[in-house]
């Protein structure tokens, strides 16, 4: 199996080449992604997206949660 590098919420990670943003959310947030939004360089992925896309190595995800309060 092949590996690559990403930077994961600015930590760098070694992971599977078909590794998708989905499998990104999972590892982060478990299977609960309510209230998580994420950005692949920089750029907003649509939920509707993630297990479709694949980071490319070297590439920066950052993976957010929504937090309340005031």
């Amino acid at each position: 199996m092949s590996h690559m590098q990403l930077v994961v919420n600015a930590v760098a990670s070694t992971v599977a080449d078909d590794t998708t943003v989905a499998d990104v959310v999972l590892a982060l947030a478990g299977d609960d992604p309510r209230g998580i939004a994420v950005a692949l360089n920089g750029d907003v992925v649509p939920r509707s997206h993630w297990a479709q896309t694949r980071p490319a190595d070297g590439d920066h995800v950052e993976v957010l949660t929504a937090v309340q309060g005031g």
